[in-house]
């Protein structure tokens, strides 16, 4: 499987530190970058930061004109 396939999974479920358990998680903007976006996963129980994901933007084509 090419792991360009792998890039497009979201996690719904992640071990939480605080609540000692597997948890739901909601995903939020954390970080607008230059090279893409950073997002933070936190526990749906108790807003406890559980991980992050980077997503890269692909750069824009650039159209050359010339005469």
């Amino acid at each position: 499987m090419p792991e360009s396939d792998f890039e497009q999974f979201e996690a719904s479920e992640l071990f939480c530190p605080r609540c000692k358990k597997s948890v739901p998680v909601r995903k939020r903007l954390l970080l607008v970058l230059p090279n893409g976006d950073k997002y933070d996963y936190l526990c749906a129980y108790c807003a406890t930061s559980v991980g992050t994901k980077t997503i890269s933007r692909r750069p824009q084509p650039q159209l050359i004109v010339t005469h």
